[in-house]
């Protein structure tokens, strides 16, 4: 397929409109040209692992995968993300929470008691934690700190007594004060899903505002910390997007 010259200029929702997922991919190729060699080859291995995981997932109108890619070529190309960890866990950072079963290649159908030995349980046994193992395939994969850095954004087990907005917020605040780099992958994150609400259509546009609009001050506050990992110019650039994120929650919920 033939892509425009300005390609590596045109917004990434525009991209997605016109050239959806192959030009995602053209464009990430491009962003990545800027690593070495084995740079290239860990940021090409977690794009194809997020692939896998993610080969049937949808999001409304769209791949699962484009949201992946956009958040991780925002990184790279807004925030002048080169932490090569950072932008793997970017493209992985759904993976754990959503298919975390698959990743650790576990049996859904052999779950044992608590307290099971690891010789009882054999090859491809699902554990207490499926998420532990998820973690675990993550770190041996990519290292360490890409599993701690996509298990900070990994939403934890919900209170089914309580709000889930709530606590997804209550998480997402608590999370992100221990984890700078996590900050820059969660904005990028909800810069796609709250600046990107108006790209989706149905129910979901009112669900997703109402959840996202009150993270707005959350991520304005930690972006502005002194150990954010970003320079003076991409703050003010994520403070611009968190401006134009409240401005379309506002248009979705206060319509008058």
């Amino acid at each position: 397929m033939d892509f425009p010259a300005y390609l590596a200029t045109m917004p990434m929702h525009a991209i997605t409109e016109i050239h959806g997922e192959p030009g995602l991919l053209e464009r990430f190729r491009l962003e990545i040209r800027a690593f070495d060699a084995a740079a290239r080859e860990r940021l090409t291995a977690a794009l194809d692992l997020a692939a896998d995981l993610h080969r049937d997932d949808r999001r409304v109108r769209e791949p699962y995968l484009n949201h992946l890619l956009r958040v991780a070529i925002r990184m790279m190309h807004h925030y002048q993300v080169r932490d090569v960890d950072v932008i793997v866990a970017g493209l992985l950072h759904d993976a754990v929470e959503d298919h975390p079963v698959e990743l650790a290649g576990l049996d859904p159908l052999r779950r044992l008691r608590p307290g099971t030995s690891d010789a009882a349980r054999g090859p491809g046994a699902v554990g207490d934690d499926p998420t532990a193992a998820a973690l675990a395939v993550l770190a041996d994969r990519f290292g360490p700190r890409v599993a701690r850095l996509v298990g900070a954004v990994t939403n934890p087990p919900y209170d089914p007594g309580r709000d889930r907005h709530v606590q997804y917020r209550e998480h997402v605040a608590a999370s992100l004060d221990r984890e700078p780099w996590a900050r820059v992958i969660k904005v990028s994150d909800f810069t796609d899903n709250g600046v990107g609400v108006i790209h989706t259509v149905g129910p979901k546009v009112a669900r997703s505002a109402a959840k996202y609009r009150p993270l707005v001050p959350v991520f304005r506050n930690l972006i502005a910390r002194p150990d954010t990992p970003l320079s003076a110019p991409v703050k003010r650039h994520i403070f611009a997007q968190l401006d134009l994120a409240e401005e379309r929650f506002s248009a979705i919920l206060d319509p008058n």
